[in-house]
């Protein structure tokens, strides 16, 4: 039997045969359709995603008891096309010397033979925190239900100046030419970031490198490290694996509550990894999201020869909101992730799977949008939605000047947020509005003349996303590698809730918010496009659909199901 029919026998006995709990609660307006999150309580890293047997799997950072951080668990669901998912038991639970105080963050490898196995990082009864493996009870089962932790554990130790409290989150291991295993654990010394590196015959016996792969002194502790393979050529994913002349190599680390990345040439046979640009050098800041976005994980996806990405996306409310609402915490959207055309930064885009859920398509094409004016979308529900827009400009010789001091383009958003009227631009759409606009999430761009060039910014301004008072209204930006003399600015945007997950010039700059607004919920919540700029901008083309939910279920033995 094919494993796909396999995968939809085993979904609809674990949905029929044991009574599966549905995990909607009673209304929550800021609760997400299509973004995975678990029914309640506490939510962080995403851990050890894989492709197995036909069935994807990801392990998160989990409390089991709060909707704060605490008890930290390897919680477990699988899915088998990114977007439904089964909540399974969870895997890794704090109950060993070794990780008594905590199943930290870590990530899988397929063993010689295809074998999946996770490293991950346990809190000790010292509070140190050591590495440690854990393999599937049976391989027979393509779900992984159940998870054995070795009786080596603790294979990695805090020794030889490693501070115990700064020494975590390995990463996904590969196998160099030599038949060695190597794996990164992110790490602090003397301040500094470090991706300290291990080798190993069996998996079992680690030897720490005298050097790390690589560090840096300009940043602090490098939190869940992820080293990687990408393609040169841009079309498909590569495993981890995987060393020729036809990839580059991608560093990233964990630091300033963001994702950086670098990208370089690594040599296998001598463990060199000579990076093209170091972590914020030169003013290079490259990041995989410029917004609300942390502590990552990526996987090769075997079935379809890609790359995705997860991130955790955290609250931007209070403690006590939390609590009361009784979960904290979400997942982005799975992402594909390539190597631009260009070679000097990665592209992101949400997988193919999740336009499955779109719905109730409204699209037109060629509308001018004056200087000043706002264009309701309607026809679709503005909370959970899924928006492509594309910008054609004219009249670029009228661009303001770029001021030189304008280095920070973060600042910069800040101070020209979505109100503040430019030449060209601020022009984009607004989510989360309500009928008045008192409440309103600009995803926008604005166009500036530096030299014999363009600088294209892009900016997701949540300075009046809500009435609300003590939320984090952040307003996030970042310049963007776009010639609008040669191509059209263009905007995919995710909007679900209390998320948008913002992807500008075909996912070449990614900023995702968290908004919570007051009024503009539910059907409340009105999308528009607009330009507040001086100068008209026309939209070339606007395709936007309603969202259908993702059927997010707990095969628990509670209540028959409830699918909506």
């Amino acid at each position: 039997m094919e494993t796909s029919s396999v995968l939809v026998i085993v979904f609809c006995f674990l949905l029929l045969g044991n009574g599966v709990q549905s995990l909607s609660m009673e209304h929550q307006p800021y609760r997400t359709g299509f973004h995975f999150q678990p029914p309640r309580n506490w939510m962080n890293d995403p851990n050890g995603p894989m492709y197995y047997k036909g069935v994807y799997h990801l392990f998160y950072q989990y409390n089991p008891y709060a909707a704060v951080w605490g008890n930290i668990t390897w919680a477990h669901s699988i899915s088998y096309d990114l977007v439904d998912w089964i909540h399974l038991e969870n895997a890794l639970s704090p109950d060993d010397p070794f990780d008594i105080n905590g199943c930290w963050s870590g990530s899988a490898t397929f063993l010689t033979g295809g074998k999946p196995v996770v490293l991950y990082t346990g809190s000790d009864t010292m509070k140190h925190q050591v590495q440690n493996l854990a393999e599937p009870k049976n391989l027979s089962d393509p779900l992984l239900r159940e998870w054995v932790k070795s009786s080596h554990n603790p294979l990695m130790t805090p020794v030889d100046g490693i501070e115990p409290e700064f020494f975590r989150d390995p990463t996904t291991a590969w196998q160099g030419p030599d038949g060695l295993w190597r794996v990164l654990v992110g790490n602090r010394m003397d301040g500094h970031g470090w991706a300290l590196l291990y080798r190993s015959r069996d998996f079992i016996t680690w030897t720490r490198s005298k050097e790390p792969l690589h560090s840096s002194t300009r940043t602090g502790m490098w939190e869940c490290p992820d080293f990687y393979p990408v393609s040169v050529d841009g079309k498909e994913g590569v495993d981890t694996s995987s060393f020729d002349d036809s990839t580059k190599h991608v560093l990233k680390a964990s630091f300033n509550d963001c994702d950086h990345y670098v990208l370089g040439n690594y040599t296998p046979v001598t463990d060199n990894y000579s990076v093209d640009t170091d972590f914020l050098e030169n003013g290079s800041d490259l990041r995989y999201d410029y917004g609300n976005f942390y502590a990552s994980k990526t996987f090769f996806d075997g079935g379809k020869k890609r790359r995705i990405l997860w991130g955790w996306i955290q609250e931007a409310d209070s403690t006590t909101n939390d609590i009361e609402k009784g979960w904290s915490g979400l997942q982005s959207v799975p992402r594909s992730i390539l190597l631009s055309k260009t070679g000097k930064q990665l592209v992101q885009w949400p997988v193919e799977e999740i336009e499955k859920l779109r719905t109730g398509n409204v699209s037109f094409e060629n509308k001018k949008l004056e200087g000043g004016s706002v264009l309701e979308v309607s026809g679709i529900t503005p909370s959970q939605a899924d928006v492509e827009v594309s910008f054609d400009l004219s009249n670029l010789e009228e661009a303001e000047l770029m001021d030189p001091s304008w280095i920070d383009p973060q600042l910069l958003c800040r101070q020209k947020t979505a109100p503040v009227r430019g030449n060209i631009g601020p022009f984009g759409i607004l989510a989360f509005a309500s009928k008045d606009m008192t409440e309103q999430t600009a995803i926008f761009f604005r166009v500036f003349r530096s030299d014999d060039k363009h600088v294209v910014l892009m900016c997701s301004d949540q300075s009046r996303s809500s009435l609300r008072e003590g939320l984090k209204k952040e307003t996030y930006g970042t310049f963007i590698d776009i010639d609008p003399l040669h191509e059209k600015i263009s905007l995919r945007s995710l909007i679900d809730h209390s998320i948008v997950e913002s992807f500008g010039g075909d996912g070449r700059a990614c900023i995702t918010a968290r908004v919570y607004p007051k009024s503009a919920i539910d059907n409340q919540s009105y999308l528009y496009a607009f330009n507040n700029g001086t100068f008209d901008v026309n939209i070339s083309n606007l395709n936007a659909w309603s969202m259908k939910k993702a059927q997010i279920v707990s095969s628990t033995k509670r209540r028959k199901p409830h699918l909506d």
